[in-house]
């Protein structure tokens, strides 16, 4: 059985962490198949949104297999232990994750990097670190996607919050039934990649502008990003289907 499988539907890739007998838990082959799918979408030019998710519905992502650990004795992971989408491997076009159950330590992990969060309404989430005496370096973000006292909370507590919270927060966008999480991620990710691919991607590299940069910088920045989409040919064509009263074909450039 492979640990990670990836399949296409439509336009919208599926990322799936396939190990539902142990709560999708982070071993070895499950991190490189991560890796190895992110790339795949990368490289697949019919692939426009990546969703991650875990089998079953117990667990999105329970974290580290805590028995490999264990066995191997390890200690300060590297940079490159867990994919870290924007740090360890790039990935320009938008991300969303499905929480179908548990996303703890590294399970919160993956579902931070992701550019957008849906949850089932039984999902919960939690840096369980401080409980067993590990560490998360990888939270160095969390105080930008919610408050920080919030994200003080989680990482001290190691308390797990359920979905309504996180959606509270902002940390979730929509939660919904487990029933139907699949078909409400499915269609906010159609709906994405429906749209002008260059805008998109310049929309994602945008929002994260005022993380890294003093705000004039970040406008600056925000121009370079944005002017080879106006100079794009999907710029002309947008404003001529309006016109032409029918739906936009994009060419991408």
């Amino acid at each position: 059985m492979n640990e990670v499988t990836y399949e296409l539907r439509g336009e919208v890739a599926w990322l799936t962490i396939n190990r539902p007998e142990a709560r999708n838990a982070l071993s070895k082959a499950v991190r490189d198949g991560l890796f190895e799918g992110a790339q795949r979408f990368n490289d697949d030019e019919d692939a426009k949104v990546l969703v991650l998710t875990g089998a079953g519905d117990k667990a999105f992502c329970a974290g580290g297999d805590l028995k490999e650990m264990a066995e191997t004795g390890l200690e300060v992971p590297p940079p490159d232990f867990v994919p870290q989408f924007g740090r360890n491997i790039q990935v320009e076009k938008p991300t969303i994750a499905a929480v179908n159950g548990v996303a703890y330590a590294g399970g919160f992990l993956l579902a931070q990097c992701c550019d957008l969060c849906v949850a089932a309404h039984h999902a919960r989430f939690a840096i369980t670190e401080a409980k067993v005496g590990r560490g998360a370096p990888w939270a160095a973000p969390l105080p930008w996607l919610i408050p920080p006292r919030i994200a003080m909370q989680v990482l001290l507590t190691g308390d797990p919050i359920d979905a309504e919270r996180a959606r509270e927060v902002g940390l979730v966008n929509e939660v919904v039934p487990a029933a139907e999480l699949a078909r409400t991620t499915q269609r906010l990710a159609e709906r994405i990649a429906a749209n002008a691919p260059l805008s998109v991607r310049a929309a994602k590299r945008t929002v994260r502008l005022v993380a890294d940069h003093p705000l004039p910088d970040a406008l600056a920045e925000a121009e370079r990003i944005w002017e080879p989409v106006y100079l794009s040919k999907d710029a002309q064509e947008g404003p001529a289907a309006f016109r032409d009263k029918r739906t936009p074909q994009w060419k991408g450039a």
